[in-house]
């Protein structure tokens, strides 16, 4: 027999191969569940309002320096090539006022929120933590002194985390589906502005499941951007088709100005959140499992 030692074998949860084979794939999965759990609760997050919106919509002073460089670029491009790129750069300037008007409304609300007397911090500020409509709530709540949340996705293009997230808030999921159900789980409040593909997925799927009564909670939800939203969705069409109910109409708001949006959150946030539920003694609001901290 050979008198050589066989080296101990890795432990399983530090065994890289297996966590990262498809046999690890569950390990994983909790893994999105289990770690932002524990940081929502070290970081005392109660509840959230979640902003949805195109990464690509970039601030004014962005959009008009683009505008800029386009105009001074006709040198060395076809003036089809020339004319498309003009084209593009102006409606970027147009939908730049979606970015500031998101930035506008997550100041807003941010302000209101932490002068909530609760000992966890509510309805804080969430989005997908990449740049466009995404960095502006996220600038917003960062300018108001607020605590603000970003749910990242690990993608081949558009998608970094941008500057203004809360550094301890600042998450990074490769499921998409895990990430949906933190949108989901702790929002009280959606708003959803302009954008494309992934803003109409997250947007639908929260308001199917408020739709359906599968969330545990009312939520207040605002379509952000009138003039964009009833060029993309004729909610009146699927109405009068019998596809939806005309009831499902007032499952959100559709509102264009950031003061008319942040009244309509306030007044649902606090009947709903805020009022019947708050308890006489402490003056704050019933906790959710997601914020309780074990002894």
């Amino acid at each position: 027999m050979s008198d050589q030692k066989l080296k101990s074998a890795p432990l399983a949860y530090q065994n890289q191969a297996f966590l990262n084979s498809p046999d690890g794939r569950i390990l994983r999965l909790m893994s999105e569940y289990s770690e932002p759990l524990s940081r929502f609760r070290r970081e005392q997050i109660q509840d959230t309002v979640v902003f949805f919106g195109s990464a690509r919509i970039h601030s004014q002073e962005k959009a008009a320096s683009r505008l800029t460089e386009v105009r001074g670029s006709g040198v060395d491009i076809s003036p089809a090539q020339q004319a498309l790129d003009m084209k593009r750069a102006e409606a970027a300037v147009d939908m730049a006022r979606y970015y500031e008007d998101a930035r506008r409304l997550a100041r807003l609300l941010t302000e209101w929120s932490t002068q909530i007397p609760a000992k966890r911090h509510r309805f804080v500020v969430t989005t997908g933590g990449g740049p466009g409509i995404m960095e502006a709530a996220n600038l917003g709540a960062h300018e108001a002194g607020g605590k603000t949340i970003g749910l990242n996705i690990n993608l081949p293009f558009e998608q970094y985390p941008n500057p203004y997230i809360t550094p301890s808030l600042n998450f990074e999921f490769h499921y998409f589906f895990m990430r949906k159900f933190w949108f989901a789980y702790l929002a009280k409040g959606l708003v959803v502005f302009p954008g494309g593909f992934g803003t109409l997925d997250e947007f639908f799927e929260i308001v199917t499941l408020a739709q359906t009564e599968k969330l545990a909670k009312k939520i207040v939800i605002v379509i952000y951007g009138s003039e964009y939203w009833k060029k993309i969705i004729n909610f009146d069409a699927l109405v009068d088709s019998g596809v939806i109910s005309p009831s499902d109409l007032d499952l959100f708001k559709m509102s264009d100005s950031p003061e008319e949006s942040f009244e309509f959150l306030k007044e649902g946030l606090t009947r709903h959140h805020l009022g019947a539920q708050q308890p006489k003694r402490t003056g704050e609001a019933a906790v959710p499992e997601i914020a309780k901290t074990r002894p």
